[in-house]
């Protein structure tokens, strides 16, 4: 993570990344609820609510997994108040896993 005086950079976060992660791994939902749900972790370390996420790079192992990543991703926001949002195929992604997230969130 890296802070400046207006955004918090929170780096790619996957599934692999802590020890919780190995009951998800492989199912593309529930490894998006569970790094989401590290998002907001650090979020409410930092005193940021997650409206205050402005822009977010969801990367997926396999683009056809879309649907299941949207649908757990759409659970996390309230309403629909969603912050802008890109994503991408990228194959490889650490530790096998099929989701990776990074967001600028501002202070």
């Amino acid at each position: 993570m890296v802070l400046d005086d207006q955004y918090a950079f929170l780096s790619g976060l996957v599934a692999a990344d802590f020890p919780a992660g190995v009951e998800v791994l492989g199912e593309v939902a529930a490894e998006t609820r569970a790094v989401l749900g590290a998002i907001g972790s650090i979020l409410d370390e930092l005193s940021l609510s997650k409206d205050r996420i402005v822009k977010v790079d969801v990367h997926l192992a396999d683009l056809d997994d879309f649907d299941a990543m949207d649908a757990a991703y759409r659970e996390f926001f309230n309403g629909n108040a969603y912050p802008a949002r890109t994503t991408t195929e990228s194959k490889h992604l650490f530790g096998g896993s099929k989701v990776e997230i990074t967001c600028q969130v501002r202070r």
